[in-house]
């Protein structure tokens, strides 16, 4: 990690309310008798993340195929205990074909770091593969066409837990129809799997005090990471 990466991450901890940070050694418990494991979501033969992304080839499902740079289909560890999904790519994104990697991007490694987590072992994808122009909001046929990707994807992966950032990705995979503010850092199981809510990086630029909130989420995803065992 360069000076610069290290000074922005010690303001994220200052933004969220740490004034001491521990160096010491992180060990996760191992997986007790009363641990249940997260079963995989049963939909018939499970395909690779690799297969996944070559069935989706080209995309020209939807409207998006028209107006979009790149597909943007996720990155990460395909063992990844812990699974981050957003909304729909923005700029940075479509002309990059990665997630997450403008300001909100950024913010997020910061939010993943602060449990101890190297942003590499987790993986991050969106409902959306394509930018929808303008950064709108998505429309259902796009949704309709996107989400049995994102579900596969999610089913290859099989995780520990899955991270909504932000209400769409909530009510897409977690039937979430009230305001996030309601039901964000709550675990619900889903096709055995545990999924949590919390705001959206992008909404934390516009509106830092909700940093420390985000902050409470994420000792929860790592405290139950560690009960959960490895």
């Amino acid at each position: 990690m360069s000076r610069e990466e290290l000074i922005s991450q010690l303001e994220f901890y200052r933004d969220i309310g740490i004034s001491q940070i521990d160096v010491g050694p992180v060990r996760a418990r191992t997986m007790g008798p009363g641990d249940a494991p997260a079963q995989a979501i049963p939909t018939g033969e499970t395909m690779s993340l690799d297969e996944i992304r070559k069935d989706l080839g080209d995309c020209q499902r939807c409207q998006l195929a028209g107006t979009r740079t790149n597909i943007v289909f996720g990155s990460g560890s395909p063992d990844a205990r812990l699974v981050f999904v957003g909304e729909a790519p923005g700029s940075d994104e479509d002309r990059q074909g990665i997630p997450f990697v403008g300001r909100a991007g950024q913010l997020l490694t910061k939010i993943i770091e602060s449990i101890g987590i190297k942003r590499d072992d987790v993986y991050i994808c969106n409902v959306l593969k394509c930018r929808p122009p303008g950064n709108r909001n998505p429309e259902p046929a796009e949704v309709a066409e996107c989400s049995p990707f994102l579900k596969r994807q999610i089913e290859s992966l099989n995780p520990k837990i899955v991270c909504c950032l932000g209400a769409f990705p909530a009510q897409s995979l977690m039937g979430m129809n009230v305001p996030i503010s309601k039901f964000r850092g709550e675990f619900h199981m889903v096709d055995g799997i545990r999924y949590i809510a919390t705001f959206h990086p992008a909404y934390l630029l516009r509106n830092a005090s909700k940093k420390r909130e985000v902050w409470e989420d994420m000792k929860k995803i790592s405290a139950t990471l560690a009960e959960l065992g490895s």
